[in-house]
């Protein structure tokens, strides 16, 4: 599965567009994780490397998720790919990895 993030694919054509598609994680760390990265961010500071992990897995499962869901929309890349991010409650993150789901084919160089 192709993803881009852009609009086009030099050497490739857009011949169909499937539709949205996305993929959602939802993640909170246990509470004693978030103990620890908040001592750490207080006392300490600098990257609180438990929360870059986390988000760094929630991101990798929400593109696997987008990948899964484009492939049962019988789509073979996705173009226009982002990704979105909010707290929910102020313990859990939430990522969407989103674009659109499309089929494309390579362009026939002439020579």
């Amino acid at each position: 599965m192709l993803i881009v993030t852009t609009e086009n694919v030099k050497g490739y054509k857009v011949t169909e567009v499937k539709g949205e598609v996305f993929g959602l994680v939802v993640r909170s760390r246990g509470f004693a994780g978030n103990v620890i990265a908040g001592l750490k961010g207080f006392f300490i500071g600098g990257e609180i490397y438990q929360y870059t992990s986390l988000l760094e897995t929630s991101r990798q499962k929400a593109i696997e998720r987008m990948i899964e869901n484009a492939q049962k929309m019988g789509a073979n890349a996705i173009i226009m790919m982002r990704f979105d991010s909010s707290e929910i409650g102020g313990i859990m993150s939430e990522i969407v990895a989103y674009g659109t789901a499309a089929i494309i084919e390579k362009e026939l160089t002439r020579e």
